[in-house]
């Protein structure tokens, strides 16, 4: 899947427990919601849809490695 694109549907969701909503996923990333939602639309991060309810769905290994980068970033500018 293509960084910051989302899909609706089951295709992409292989096991629910391995992703987080939007509300856990920002505070797993210490930002709002609405920052988390403006990082989707940019393409910064991406987001699936829950097959049901169409809630965004953040992959927790995604999430990580945003981590990752912003650390390394952040190092660079130390």
């Amino acid at each position: 899947m293509k960084s910051g694109s989302h899909t609706t549907g089951g295709d992409d969701v292989e096991k629910l427990s391995d992703y987080l909503r939007i509300s856990e996923a920002a505070e797993y990333l210490g930002v709002s919601p609405n920052t988390l939602r403006n990082w989707v639309n940019a393409g910064k991060i991406a987001a699936v849809r829950h097959p049901i309810n169409d809630y965004r769905l953040f992959k927790r290994e995604d999430l990580d490695t945003l981590l990752k980068k912003v650390a390394v970033a952040s190092k660079k500018s130390a």
